[in-house]
């Protein structure tokens, strides 16, 4: 199959804000989405990648803390349990870093690429990666987590960024300053 070009689309670029849908039937296509999705987000040095990031609005996830990758397809939280909060990046949202309220450990439901079903109990990093990732197939991003003042302290940026993405013309780096880059 032909290599499929990724790239990662920033705060303002339309994509990040649709919910993604279901896949129905999982094909040679997908499979090839999430083997590109996990070089891109090894390349950019993050720990998860949803599809909206790189403009698919199928429900596709891939993850890794360094304890192996998951590619996973219309992945569900079915439990949550405790409370942690991390400062969080993401690599759709370049420089921002959010301190973000999440479940402590999670139970994930979703099917392998090959269509298997795959139920995964997360715990601290994984389960902060799973539901940051998880929130991208429903249009939300960090930012929508920060406070007033944060999300007025980043306001330049974010309106650079969402200018950049109408334009088209930016690819921009992110800053590795947040505890994880999501």
């Amino acid at each position: 199959m032909e290599e499929i070009a990724l790239r990662i689309r920033v705060y303002g670029d339309i994509s990040l804000r649709k919910k993604a849908r279901p896949v129905r039937k999982i094909t040679k296509y997908h499979r090839a989405i999430l083997s590109q999705m996990a070089r891109l987000m090894y390349a950019e040095s993050g720990v998860g990648l949803a599809a909206p990031q790189v403009g698919f609005d199928e429900a596709m996830i891939v993850a890794d803390i360094g304890s192996g990758l998951y590619k996973l397809i219309n992945p569900v939280i079915v439990s949550k349990q405790g409370a942690q909060a991390i400062e969080e990046g993401c690599l759709s949202v370049p420089g921002v870093c959010v301190k973000v309220k999440r479940a402590k450990n999670v139970v994930i439901q979703a099917q392998d690429e090959d269509g298997r079903p795959v139920s995964i109990n997360a715990e601290d990093l994984l389960a902060c990666v799973m539901q940051h990732e998880i929130d991208h197939l429903r249009g939300k991003l960090i930012i929508d987590y920060a406070s007033l003042f944060k999300k007025i302290s980043v306001r330049k940026k974010l309106v650079a960024m969402k200018q950049a993405s109408k334009n088209e013309k930016m690819h921009q780096s992110s800053e590795k300053s947040c505890e994880l880059q999501l």
